[in-house]
């Protein structure tokens, strides 16, 4: 197919990848524009533009796709279908249905659960034993078209938002290869029970709350890694805790209970397995107490 492709960050890439080691005809892909990173603030490339560049693919990157000029040059680009994955522009209605088949997205999540922003990290956040991939056709609302395919992976008691990450990365751009394969298979209207939203993550969110439970919290570390991350403090210090498991135990919340880092929470304990100290490489719990002792009974904050 002679295609448009829309994407930003590296969960777009496996997908723009697969379309073209398919042998589909990218014609042109659209990114967020470059944005500062880094110390010296220098402009970079969003991975998707990165590697459409490296493929010798146009890459255009408007503000936004609500003017007339924008919205009349990608109609001109007189694509087959337009292939949308984390792209990060509300696409107006004239570019929803400019492409002959339309625009399709690929959503990390069965919807109509998750719908929104943040479908992998509010899965694991919620406890759900599974999640998965959904093709949708695009319409006006937040992640509502019909589904035109979907394929299920299961959420393990250790599985982390990054690893969960590149799995649906890999399995949407699968999926979309196998519908634009051939016809469209039939959409399938999504429906409105069991609709949920997954709100896009903030900052403040990863500060720990000692009185939630140790189950909960486990989520919260897996779910929020590696961004923004789970943090406490310790003497005023941000300590960050990037491993834990939930184990029996009581105390104070927040207190530590046992070595080498067990820690009381509202019901139960937390073991932390691994952490990190602001400006300092991530390490074991045990290596971390060697160099800086916790005693039982002292309270991280």
């Amino acid at each position: 197919m002679r295609l448009i492709f829309m994407g930003t960050p590296d969960f777009a890439v496996p997908a723009l990848a697969a379309l073209i080691d398919a042998g589909h005809d990218v014609i042109c892909v659209y990114s967020q524009p470059p944005r500062p990173a880094g110390r010296g603030h220098r402009e970079k490339p969003s991975p998707v533009q990165v590697f459409a560049e490296e493929h010798g693919i146009e890459v255009r990157y408007p503000a936004s796709l609500k003017d007339a000029g924008a919205q009349a040059a990608f109609a001109a680009l007189d694509a087959d279908v337009a292939v949308v994955a984390a792209y990060g522009l509300i696409l107006p209605k004239a570019v929803l249905n400019a492409p002959s088949l339309g625009c399709i997205n690929i959503h990390a999540s069965l919807l109509p659960r998750w719908r929104g922003a943040a479908p992998i990290q509010r899965a694991i956040l919620a406890g759900d034993t599974e999640t998965g991939v959904t093709i949708m056709q695009m319409d006006e609302g937040l992640d509502t078209g019909a589904m035109l395919a979907s394929a299920r992976v299961p959420i393990g008691d250790k599985t982390t938002a990054a690893e969960l990450h590149d799995a649906l990365a890999a399995l949407g751009g699968d999926l979309v290869v196998q519908v634009l394969s051939g016809d469209f298979p039939p959409p399938v209207p999504q429906p409105e029970d069991g609709a949920t939203y997954a709100p896009k993550l903030d900052r403040a969110e990863g500060r720990i709350d000692w009185t939630e439970s140790a189950a909960a919290l486990d989520l919260k570390i897996r779910a929020l890694n590696p961004w923004p991350g789970v943090w406490c403090e310790r003497d005023d210090a941000r300590l960050r805790v990037l491993a834990a498991t939930p184990v029996p135990g009581s105390g104070a919340p927040g207190a530590v209970i046992d070595a080498p880092l067990t820690v009381a929470c509202g019901d139960g304990a937390l073991r932390l397995e691994r952490v990190q100290r602001a400006g300092k490489s991530a390490m074991a719990a045990d290596e971390y107490v060697r160099g800086n002792p916790v005693p039982a009974g002292t309270v991280l904050q």
